[in-house]
């Protein structure tokens, strides 16, 4: 007797951006740089910035969970799993997850925190899936938001231009039907891990008055290095994940990337053989919100996603870790 597969379906996104905006004539006043060279490299414009006191990620997760359980019209009680994908915990510990679920009023749910930098909020699909799949979970809410703007130097024009505050969520649910999370591809290279990282503030390099002096808890960045690898391996396995679907680029309703950088976006579509109408992008408006821009994306534009859609996300992070999934989207808004 043959069984019907489940898969695991997005069935509701939420969203949420801190009101403050910092644009690029805002950093003009703060470092050695303009607004025509900002747009002209990274195609960033504005960013949200969470300035209120006493603030952190999991407030930001919070009201994107709201919205989604809204829209959703169900309760937090209901949520079987939450996942928060983020690099930037509101502490080293407890989880930011668990943060999150006693703001909600609920201790129903179990979560944890997944973390691989720019990657985090596809790698937490992927996670997610699998209770899904297995049978054991029915709700499960994958979270991805990073107050960035915690561990940036706004002194350091090369990282400062890039990243904004902000973040959103799904909710994954079983489906007998034929779309949802179809096949994901996921990877990761530890030798990048010192092109891109936070040099102090873990177990290798506890904090210390030289830490905090030498400026060692805040991004760094050998941007040159990046941007290659970003590019290519971003673009690759894009393709490759088409490939292995029999996708081609009629086929392809959205690509829905990470958004680090135009320049990344723009060749991994060409890549793709993507036309620009099907290349989703708000980078302008918040520029690069680590684990949230994928799921920012999807609630920016929930309204443009038709059930039977073909997705392609695709991102790339610091570690490095890079993926592509392909995802069947399953309602109409």
């Amino acid at each position: 007797m043959q069984t019907t597969k489940i898969r695991a379906a997005i069935t509701a996104v939420g969203g949420y951006v801190p009101e403050t905006v910092l644009s690029n004539k805002d950093l003009e006043k703060l470092v050695d740089t303009n607004d025509e060279w900002i747009i002209s490299r990274t195609g960033i414009r504005e960013r949200r910035i969470l300035r209120e006191p006493g603030k952190a990620t999991s407030d930001m997760a919070v009201k994107a969970v709201e919205n989604l359980l809204e829209k959703r019209g169900i309760s937090a009680d209901e949520i079987d799993l939450l996942i928060v994908c983020t690099v930037t915990p509101d502490l080293i510990f407890p989880a930011t997850a668990n943060l999150v679920t006693h703001k909600l009023g609920t201790s129903k749910p179990w979560g944890f925190d997944l973390a691989a930098a720019c990657s985090s909020f596809l790698y937490g699909l992927q996670v997610g899936a699998q209770f899904i799949q297995s049978g054991t979970h029915k709700k499960v809410v994958v979270c991805g938001v990073d107050k960035m703007s915690a561990i940036v130097d706004y002194t350091d024009r090369n990282t400062c231009i890039i990243f904004g505050d902000g973040g959103g969520c799904v909710l994954l649910e079983p489906t007998e039907e034929d779309n949802g999370i179809m096949d994901a591809i996921l990877c990761s290279d530890g030798a990048g891990a010192e092109f891109l990282h936070q040099k102090a503030g873990g177990s290798l390099k506890p904090p210390t008055h030289e830490t905090i002096d030498a400026r060692e808890h805040f991004v760094y960045q050998e941007g040159k290095t990046v941007f290659k690898f970003a590019t290519t391996n971003m673009a690759d396995v894009s393709k490759k994940i088409m490939d292995r679907n029999e996708l081609g680029s009629d086929d392809v309703s959205w690509l829905i990337p990470h958004q680090a950088n135009k320049r990344i976006i723009d060749y991994t579509a060409e890549i793709m053989g993507l036309p620009e109408d099907k290349i989703l992008m708000n980078i302008e408006r918040y520029g690069n919100t680590t684990s949230g821009t994928l799921p920012l994306l999807l609630w920016d534009y929930e309204k443009e996603l038709n059930k039977g859609d073909n997705l392609i996300l695709a991102t790339f992070g610091g570690g490095f870790t890079w993926g592509s999934m392909y995802i069947r989207w399953a309602y109409n808004s």
